[in-house]
């Protein structure tokens, strides 16, 4: 196919200079009706804020322009088919376990997911077989999943009808991808892959191996995080041994029936950028991550950890473009950091956590923003380095599950002070966003540890969500529910 094409784009260009009157929505009738928003937008962006008919073709069922959008975009990612998707990773997470997995089911899956993967749980009532990751104790942070620990899960769930793995992990780890699939596909089982943020593993040199390479039978892509496209798109690929008419069902159960055409010409002429120029992108962006990785090092005292971590097997591969920097001998949580970086140096990076920090580096950066973060980073060490005596220093605490998420989450509820809930089973979610990772999820039991670490995030000013009371001062659990469900 000819990746040179962009067919939504060139769709919209030919609706643009038909004149056609509007007697549809949206209201704002091409900004007319919203000059203010027209103003801050600007008239190119609203002229195509557009409905879905004839010539534009229809998201819910694409038979022209779209198709043709998603068949470039499968051969681009080596799939099967590709959706574009409009509602951001978190609906092609969700469309990807819905498509999997129905009620009763059980998914084998590490416990550090993104919380799109829980509520997917919520939403289809599978059940979770968590792998627990291992740690890095120097870090702080959980690595990926090990070949070992999946191939006994598999054992000991033989009924499970998929597996699921982060390619990679919000840090840049990436499990055995290839041999889990192997093991998991001997067994019976699909493949998914949550790959948020691996776009350029289908497009970089020197990368990771991309889930649709490794054999994944689904795959949810974030192309807006390092692809380039507006923020809320997204891809949900398919292998060779799914249904794609299968997997629009789940999609279109959950994915808005008026899509933006501002998003979809985002994800069509990004696809286009990278399966043109996307080798030379993303080995600028390594460059520029192993130009800051090397300068950060030289400071002292933050650690910006690369491939020296693989172990061949937790931490199988490493993504290089990902710029994860700890914090702790600093004597500062990475959440700590970020704020400083965010309140005085006017830096925004992607997150921080107890201990770590992640800028995100992409095509949009330049040598001069890595030495203006290398340069606050040494001044942040000047100023206000400190003992770590008193840090905490893990992000990870293995849970215990006493009922399946969706039970959990539509039982009856009571609200209790966060010192009165140990033992009690937590019936709603408790995260840090970023990275969304879940503290807590429904149906796990709270200890005191959890406490600890939610209190220990507080202090910190980590964004705490997911939680119905915004303070996070109690949380709601279920009621009478201080023994195990299951």
């Amino acid at each position: 196919m000819d990746q040179s094409r962009a067919p939504i784009l060139e769709a919209l260009e030919q609706f643009k200079s038909m004149r056609i009157v509007p007697f549809d929505v949206p209201g704002h009738k091409r900004g007319r009706g919203n000059p203010d928003l027209t103003r801050f937008l600007g008239e190119q962006c609203m002229t195509v804020d557009v409905n879905s008919m004839k010539p534009l073709d229809n998201l819910c069922h694409p038979s022209s322009v779209i198709r043709e959008a998603e068949e470039l975009a499968a051969e681009a990612f080596g799939a099967r088919h590709a959706f574009l998707m409009v509602g951001g990773t978190t609906s092609s997470v969700q469309s990807m376990v819905l498509a999997a997995v129905s009620r009763g089911d059980e998914i084998i899956l590490p416990r550090n997911v993104h919380r799109s993967v829980i509520n997917a749980l919520v939403l289809t009532g599978a059940v979770p077989v968590y792998i627990n990751p291992q740690m890095n104790d120097r870090l702080g942070i959980s690595l990926g999943m090990s070949v070992a620990d999946v191939k006994a899960a598999i054992e000991k769930h033989p009924n499970a009808k998929a597996v699921l793995v982060n390619n990679p992990t919000y840090y840049g780890v990436c499990s055995d991808i290839r041999q889990i699939a192997k093991l998991a596909h001997a067994a019976g089982m699909k493949v998914l892959a949550d790959e948020a943020h691996g776009t350029h593993f289908y497009f970089g040199e020197n990368m990771p191996v991309s889930a649709m390479a490794a054999g994944a039978d689904l795959a949810a892509v974030s192309m807006h995080k390092s692809g380039g496209s507006l923020t809320q798109s997204s891809f949900l690929l398919c292998g060779q041994n799914m249904n794609p008419d299968h997997v629009r069902q789940f999609i279109n159960l959950t994915q808005t029936t008026s899509g933006s055409y501002l998003l979809m010409v985002s994800l069509d002429i990004s696809r286009r950028t990278l399966a043109l120029h996307g080798d030379h992108i993303f080995r600028k962006v390594t460059n520029l991550t192993e130009y800051a990785r090397n300068e950060i090092n030289q400071i002292g005292d933050y650690y910006a950890y690369g491939r020296e971590l693989c172990n061949g097997d937790t931490v199988f591969d490493f993504d290089v473009t990902k710029l994860a920097v700890n914090t702790l001998d600093l004597g500062l949580a990475g959440i700590e950091v970020y704020d400083i970086l965010r309140d005085f140096y006017d830096i925004q990076t992607e997150f921080g956590d107890l201990g770590n920090l992640l800028a995100y580096v992409s095509v949009g950066d330049r040598e001069r923003d890595l030495e203006r973060l290398v340069a606050a980073l040494s001044d942040i060490r000047r100023r206000y380095k400190r003992t770590k005596a008193t840090l905490m220093r893990q992000e990870y605490i293995n849970p215990e599950v006493a009922a399946a998420p969706q039970e959990a989450f539509y039982a009856e509820k009571q609200s209790l002070p966060l010192g009165e809930t140990v033992g009690h089973i937590c019936a709603e979610f408790v995260m840090c966003y970023p990275p969304g990772i879940p503290i807590l999820a429904p149906g796990e039991r709270i200890t005191g540890a959890i406490l600890d670490y939610i209190r220990y995030a507080k202090e910190k000013h980590c964004l705490l969500t997911g939680t119905e009371d915004p303070d996070v001062n109690e949380l709601q659990v279920i009621k009478g529910g201080n023994s195990p469900c299951i």
